[in-house]
């Protein structure tokens, strides 16, 4: 798939901005604080409804203006394929070839992408929370309705927090309805575990793949879905409902003491190791990075196949904090087959010699110049 047409109103710090492009590499060029990245967070935002810097839609819209208005046109192996989304504190609007979607779910995965930036470090050196969110986004850009079950999910999850505080404070011992959400969390719990396994099999297939290259067969990198409970990815759906029961009733003293559910894919994790060593711990910053672009190079080919083409790939200032062979690889991955927008201060950051046939975006002060 390819972008070709890109419009914003009143985006972050762009008023009016409108591009064209049929190239298969554009670079954005420009200082910090200009609005590279935002361009990129747009696309983004365009694909999946929700921006990968902030959970609040308000700081999408311009200070001064009301609502922001993103177009985008992609050409599609079917077609071409209008875009249309308006978001404002009243909510989000979306349309495909001008026809209003009643869901957004029916909206998200018209394009899909990829996008690697500098804190994508986090999801092997940060928390468990940001690798869920790393799940969710990839998962439910192929999956759309993944994104349903998770909000159902947590909708539930919700209510039966709200219902834990509610026996502490009031010391009902008997929590006659805990079994109803029980079963609820539990059955809409297996279907989000069950669609993480799966894909983290797949993304495992490749990721083992591209490292192996990457380091020259030296390193072997295993990624493992951490359950909260004992959920192995080979069981069906009533052995793991029963395991997931199982552990509610063994934690459920202290869910009643402390409030919370402290068991489901809302407490999972996952882990990266290499080698047979847990790459957060003992990883050298070198093993994290290239633990992170694998991660990625994954996604490409995993979204390639599961919807039979290759993403758009968005590369926020990332090319020069790879060393150089490591750059080449990232190069040669998508050259000629993936269409890639590379935000950078300065071409010099960029091994041109790798690249063909790349166009060139100057942004400043929320201009394209």
């Amino acid at each position: 798939m390819q972008l070709n047409k890109l419009s914003l109103r009143n985006y972050r710090n762009y008023e009016e901005v409108h591009f064209e492009t049929k190239d298969m590499v554009n670079i954005i060029i420009g200082p910090n604080a200009q609005g590279k990245t935002n361009l990129l967070e747009a696309i983004f935002v365009l694909a999946l409804t929700k921006s990968h810097r902030t959970h609040q839609d308000k700081e999408l819209i311009h200070w001064d203006a009301r609502q922001t208005m993103l177009h985008g046109q992609v050409e599609k192996k079917y077609g071409t394929c209008k875009l249309d989304l308006t978001i404002s504190p009243q909510g989000k609007k979306a349309k495909i070839n001008g026809l209003e979607q009643k869901k957004l779910s029916h909206f998200i995965g018209t394009i899909n992408v990829v996008m690697f930036a500098p804190e994508d470090l986090e999801i092997v050196k940060g928390s468990p929370s940001v690798r869920r969110r790393f799940l969710d986004m990839e998962i439910g850009q192929v999956h759309p309705t993944y994104l349903h079950d998770l909000s159902q999910y947590q909708k539930v999850l919700q209510q039966r927090n709200n219902y834990l505080k509610q026996l502490f404070t009031t010391r009902d011992t008997k929590a006659v309805l805990l079994d109803v959400w029980n079963e609820q969390l539990i059955l809409l719990g297996i279907k989000i575990i069950k669609k993480r396994q799966s894909f983290i099999q797949k993304l495992q297939r490749w990721a083992e793949k591209i490292h192996n290259g990457i380091t020259a067969g030296q390193e072997h990198i295993q990624i493992t879905y951490a359950s909260s409970f004992d959920a192995d990815s080979l069981e069906d759906e009533t052995v793991l409902f029963d395991q997931f029961m199982i552990k509610l009733s063994q934690v459920k003293e202290q869910e009643l003491r402390r409030g919370v559910t402290m068991v489901g894919p809302h407490r999972d994790d996952l882990l990266f190791t290499i080698n047979g060593k847990d790459v957060q711990t003992f990883g050298s910053q070198g093993q994290q990075r290239t633990t992170a672009l694998s991660l990625k190079l994954a996604e490409i080919e995993l979204i390639q196949e599961e919807v039979g083409e290759y993403p758009i790939l968005l590369l926020d200032d990332v090319l020069s904090e790879l060393d150089q062979y490591r750059q080449t690889q990232l190069i040669e991955t998508f050259q000629n087959k993936v269409q890639t927008f590379i935000t950078t201060t300065g071409i010099e950051s960029i091994d041109r010699s790798k690249l063909e046939n790349a166009s060139v975006i100057h942004v400043r002060n929320g201009s394209l110049i």
